[in-house]
């Protein structure tokens, strides 16, 4: 790396936060938060500066989609749960927020381990802004999104050339526990249609692609990706609720609709042929 590519990204976060990150510099009697994306799931999928912060953490405030053991990377920090599961909350976000503060106050550095990028429905921002406003330093580490990294590890890409130029990342469910009015709008685009935490208004978003006339529209339902309990089920919006219930499919899981959903079979299928002449060629 060059000198001054490393100045930019020395330059894009506090000075107090970057040295004590790296390793050396007083915290200059403020205390700061770091707030880091931990990936989808996978502790191969976490970034190096992720894990440098980590190791230089006081305490970590870690959600429910983070994988556990990447807590180990922080032996000497105090380690508090603070994520939910449909409804069940050990903390409410207000909480979360006033220790992110009297932990930075006390404790110098917080890390906030946030599953898959904090900038992608993570309230990353929103915990940041409250953090500056109590005075202390804030940083963010950017982290491997589950909207693309999910689909990618399955062979999805959520773009491909002749099938789809352009994707919609949606909530399912808003904070009024309602399905988003954009996946109205984006069942009326050609584009890849990924929706994060919808797996309750499944049978909603189906409706919407009916109505489209998109019942034979391909989708991919991933549960737990990238991890050693994943789970994926394949059909077409006529069929995805009765392989929902034949898989017991829940949450968590991102469900990706549009024509790439059919890169995955076809990669299968060339895997299939390739080793079916293979097994010819060894005949002989």
């Amino acid at each position: 790396m060059k000198k001054n590519e490393q100045k930019n990204i020395e330059n894009s976060i506090p000075k107090a936060v970057h040295e004590k990150i790296a390793g050396h510099g007083p915290s200059q009697g403020r205390g700061f938060l770091t707030v880091i994306g931990a990936g989808p799931g996978d502790l191969e999928l976490i970034t190096l500066k992720a894990v440098k912060a980590l190791k230089s953490a006081d305490v970590v405030l870690y959600d429910a989609l983070v994988n556990p053991e990447l807590l180990e990377y922080a032996p000497q920090a105090e380690h508090i749960f603070v994520g939910k599961r449909k409804g069940c909350y050990s903390y409410q976000q207000q909480q979360i927020n006033e220790l992110i503060v009297s932990r930075g106050k006390s404790q110098d550095h917080v890390v906030r381990l946030k599953g898959g990028d904090p900038f992608v429905f993570g309230r990353g921002a929103e915990e940041m802004e409250y953090a500056a406003e109590h005075g202390l330093n804030v940083a963010m580490v950017p982290g491997v999104s589950s909207c693309l990294s999910v689909p990618a590890a399955q062979n999805i890409p959520v773009t491909k050339r002749g099938a789809a130029e352009s994707f919609w990342v949606i909530t399912g469910t808003t904070k009024e526990h309602k399905l988003s009015d954009d996946v109205r709008l984006a069942a009326k685009s050609s584009a890849t249609v990924v929706i994060l935490m919808g797996m309750s208004k499944l049978s909603q978003i189906v409706a919407l692609f009916k109505t489209e006339g998109k019942s034979e529209m391909p989708i991919a339902i991933i549960q737990n990706g990238t991890r050693k309990d994943e789970k994926v089920g394949i059909g077409t919006i006529a069929s995805i609720e009765r392989e929902v219930q034949r898989q017991e499919l829940a949450n968590p899981a991102i469900i990706v609709i549009g024509e790439v959903v059919r890169h995955r079979e076809q990669i299968l299928e060339i895997h299939q042929k390739y080793n079916e002449y293979k097994e010819v060629d060894m005949a002989y």
